[in-house]
């Protein structure tokens, strides 16, 4: 049970760090209830896992003289790291969640170990990953084999955990941690005060007399106090979910079970393309907990609830999670994300530069990343955001993060686009570098070498990395190698432009450079190009956000129909000092397939992006809407029609919000709901609920929101969980964002994430969502 668990793997406070290397019992860890989570993800006679619940003395390193010994040890949740650093006056203790791990790599593959980590041999090392903005772990042990065994047991854990349901997470890692905090004197029994901390810190601001009356009625002992079964019971009753009982009972009439036909009329009323008795009963066997039912083809309350907190539950179409759209037409007919300023970790001015960037970046399905190229000592090009003080990192270095690690998420071709700033000597080191570091993954010739200038798909470039860069006209001489190599108008106020291009200096271009760029030529847009015989398709344009805009507003479908054909990508002003990014949405209405944002800075910008590419596998390319492929369209984003689509949202209920002040434990949350539509100008909408006072753990709104839509093939859906302030803005709480076009119909879960796109699990929104198309 919850309370045994937390009973047993609490340690006595006065442990020190030494006393954490012990012996698993002889008669096997699995028998002791403190181990129940490991041993119901199968792993309590794990030989890894095991070691991990020992602990390690493993070394941190932060630089070359910052080698710190720390304790890690897995606690005995299985989804938790505690370590422990000595400080002069008191021990710190600490914690990471390990379904917050992007990836663990093993030996010197980060940019901290190739750099500060040449004491340690590679067999030593290992380096965690984290989602969101949280730094990498640089961790050195002392064998070869105890950092391969923390290499092993957290991969187990997070497949593990990948594997859990919603349902299976929530009790051993959200409330089993305020269990320990709440319990002021540690003796594993809950008093009412206590009880009324736990309700403050997971959000709940409770009147004091039903909070009583539930504590009463789970107080069997009449003692005032809590424990064993009474709290289990407690938090069972905490943790009812009326509006899904309700629901349950509609479909399962009086017995209170369902039946795979009753559950079939669920699935129809759901709008669900696989609403059959066949699925029906594979979803009874796949999410019913109780093996009777089972096998009787029954259904109770917890596996239903089993179900709409699974994937398949979820507002997000599962079908969608994998590739599913053609691969196999003209790179110019998807959308392409895209990364600005790749290298940077914070802001354009003075923020440091980092390999780790374009790592983060292909973490997240980045296939366009820039290469700001400069001339740098000792005849190696280095990359920095110029005339800054942004630190430097090599240009090879970071050929090198491209060659390790661009396809670890994606097959599909991977962009760099170059802004060279290099003299011809080293732009013939960049080229050097480029080929014999990538090798064979690098485009160095035309695919077609009968159409050398059609584009190829991404199924046809699948593995491989092109570069986008300026080329020399094959009509002129070697010795005749004079072009502009700047993005152009880049990062100037467009009154000056004229100005800016008399005093720029031009450029000169090696062949050897100009030779790599051959699917993408750096070009500047002069002219639109509306008509096929004028389409040149491996010319890129670039454009600074003002500059699009203005385009938008002045040709939108002759932009459209360039865009059919042709690759162009937007950037930011250079005026956006802090890194601060623009609305992607209007230039995806064009048809813009490289939207170049700052992946380092959060916000509604990077959740839009992150929404756009959360479907089709995350693979980097979304396939665009068809009236955005034709070239002899007549889509105008300004102009888009009549609206042919009802949607209706009707927000229920929230479950477990995170607390946002965790320093003040009377500070509850006020949430509200707010849905944006983000598409056309016409269909650009907002609207909100009510907010809940003092409720974060459970509030409920059950009220509705309808948007029309104009071209819903573009709408992107956002939902919001804000905290309420009367006198001041609202605090952020919790996103999620989605294609329309990817979004399923019925009562559905959104699972909610941090403003860094980590998963705030368990929090979630509960709606019932309506599509209706005219």
């Amino acid at each position: 049970m919850l309370c045994s668990r937390w009973r047993t793997c609490r340690r006595p406070p006065e442990e020190s760090p030494a006393s954490a290397h012990v012996a698993a019992p002889a008669d096997g860890s699995s028998r002791r209830p403190g181990l129940r989570a490991l041993k119901k993800m199968g792993l309590t006679e794990d030989e890894d896992v095991r070691a991990m619940l020992q602990g390690s003395l493993l070394c941190k390193i932060r630089s070359r003289t910052w080698h710190k010994k720390r304790l890690y040890r897995l606690q005995e949740d299985g989804l938790t790291v505690w370590f422990q650093r000595h400080c002069r006056h008191k021990p710190s203790q600490h914690i990471f969640f390990v379904q917050h791990i992007e990836a663990v790599r093993e030996g010197h593959q980060s940019e901290g170990l190739r750099r500060f980590g040449g004491a340690f041999a590679p067999s030593h090392c290992l380096t965690i990953a984290f989602k969101g903005s949280r730094k990498n772990l640089d961790l050195a042990a002392p064998t070869a084999e105890e950092a391969q065994r923390w290499v092993r047991g957290l991969a187990k854990l997070r497949a593990r955990l990948d594997a859990m349901s919603q349902r299976e997470r929530l009790p051993h890692t959200w409330i089993h941690s305020y269990l320990h905090r709440a319990d002021s004197n540690q003796d594993s029994k809950m008093s009412f005060k206590e009880i009324k901390s736990l309700l403050r810190m997971v959000n709940v601001d409770m009147n004091d007399m039903y909070a009583y009356r539930l504590f009463k009625e789970c107080d069997h002992s009449d003692n005032e106090r809590l424990e064993g079964p009474e709290i289990e019971d407690f938090l069972k009753r905490l943790l009812k979910r009326p509006e899904l009982e309700k629901i349950f009972h509609l479909y399962s009439g009086e017995d209170r079970v369902l039946s795979a036909p009753e559950l079939l009329e669920f699935l129809e009323d759901q709008g669900e393309d696989e609403a059959t008795l066949s699925h029906a009963q594979h979803l009874i066997q796949t999410y019913e907990l109780n093996e009777t039912a089972k096998e009787h083809e029954l259904m109770t309350l917890d596996g239903f609830m089993m179900y709409l907190l699974s994937p398949e539950g979820a507002a997000l179409d599962p079908a969608h999670t994998c590739v599913f759209q053609e691969m196999d037409q003209p790179l110019a007919h998807y959308f392409i994300s895209s990364s600005h300023n790749t290298y940077l970790t914070d802001s354009q001015i003075g923020g440091p530069s980092s390999t780790e960037a374009y790592v983060r970046a292909f973490a997240k399905g980045c296939r366009c990343v820039e290469l700001d190229c400069w001339e740098g000592p000792g005849g190696e090009p280095i990359i920095y955001h110029g005339h800054t003080f942004t630190s430097k990192i090599l240009f090879r270095d970071v050929v090198q993060a491209v060659r390790d690690h661009a396809f670890t998420l994606s097959p599909y071709p991977v962009i760099l686009s170059i802004e060279n700033h290099c003299g011809l000597e080293q732009q013939a080191v960049m080229a050097h570098h480029l080929r014999t570091i990538l090798g064979d993954m690098l485009v160095t010739q035309a695919l077609d070498s009968q159409n050398p200038e059609a584009l190829p798909s991404p199924e046809q470039l699948k593995g491989r990395v092109l570069v986008k860069g300026k080329r020399l006209p094959d009509a002129r001489s070697e010795d005749i190698r004079v072009l502009s190599d700047r993005e152009d108008d880049e990062e100037e106020e467009e009154e000056e432009v004229e100005a800016t291009e008399q005093r720029r200096k031009a450029k000169q271009i090696s062949p050897e450079l100009s030779a790599l760029a051959v699917y993408c030529c750096a070009t500047r847009l002069k002219t639109l190009h509306p008509t096929p015989e004028q389409a040149q398709p491996c010319q890129v344009s670039s454009l600074n956000e003002r500059k699009a805009k203005k385009l938008i507003r002045a040709a939108g479908n002759s932009f459209v129909r360039h865009n059919a054909h042709q690759l162009t990508r937007i950037y930011p002003l250079g005026l956006r000092m802090n890194s601060a990014n623009y609305s992607p949405q209007e230039m995806w209405n064009s048809g813009c397939q490289m939207v170049a944002l700052n992946f380092q800075t959060p916000g509604y910008e990077m959740d839009l992006n992150a929404g756009r590419f959360l479907v089709n596998g995350q693979c980097g390319y979304v396939l665009k809407p068809t009236y955005l492929r034709q070239r002899d369209t007549t889509f105008d984003p300004e102009c888009p029609g009549p609206p042919r689509t009802t949607l209706i949202i009707k927000v229920l209920t929230a479950q477990q919000l995170p607390k946002l002040n965790a320093e003040k434990p009377s500070s509850i949350v006020d949430p509200l709901v707010r849905v944006e539509i983000h598409g056309v100008p016409a269909d650009c909408a907002r609207q909100e609920t009510n907010y809940v006072l003092n409720n974060g753990f459970n509030p409920s709104w059950e009220q509705t929101l309808q948007f029309q839509l104009r071209a819903p093939e573009l709408v992107l859906v956002r939902f919001v969980v804000e905290d309420y302030d009367a006198t001041s803005p609202n605090d952020f709480v919790g996103q999620f964002t989605l294609p329309l076009n990817s979004l399923k119909q019925g009562y559905r879960h959104i699972h909610l994430l941090s403003k860094d796109g980590a998963s705030l699990s368990p929090a979630t929104l509960f709606v019932h969502i309506r599509i209706q198309c005219s």
